[in-house]
């Protein structure tokens, strides 16, 4: 994903605002995410559970597949990335996460909470031996 694209930074730095919702980040980057086969909120992928669970994005590769899950103000705060890590986890068609998730999150006292060095702490465990789910990798781009 080419994150670094003028256009594209300008629309996350304006979107990523105390209380707005992930949507905004998710616009920000759906026609770039388009362009590369991912399709917004593919259905279909956890028929084996009795879920109702949609990621943000999905693309189809060789015999797995690539989710995409966008977070902003509810990333830690709400366990986000741990549900994201756990539907990829029990997608039969995924084994690749790219979350996408902010570097800090703006507090409503005016403070920072570092969010993107935070979900680096809480997934690691998951790839150690002891720990190892079934996700061949997380890729983590912060905002």
């Amino acid at each position: 994903m080419r994150y670094n694209e003028d256009r594209i930074q300008q629309l996350i730095r304006e979107r990523h605002v105390h209380n707005a919702p992930s949507s905004g980040i998710q616009d920000a980057i759906l026609e770039e995410l388009t362009q590369l086969g991912f399709q917004n909120e593919k259905t279909g992928l956890f028929l084996n559970y009795d879920v109702d669970l949609r990621p943000d994005y999905y693309c189809p590769v060789e015999k797995t597949g690539i989710m995409v899950e966008v977070e902003r103000g509810r990333t830690t705060p709400n366990n986000m990335d741990l549900l994201d890590l756990w539907k990829c986890h029990i997608c039969d068609h995924a084994s690749y996460l790219f979350l996408v998730v902010p570097k800090v999150r703006q507090t409503g006292n005016g403070g920072e909470d570092p969010q993107f060095s935070r979900v680096c702490k809480r997934l690691a465990p998951f790839f150690e031996r002891r720990n190892y789910v079934n996700v061949d990798a997380v890729y983590l781009f912060g905002y």
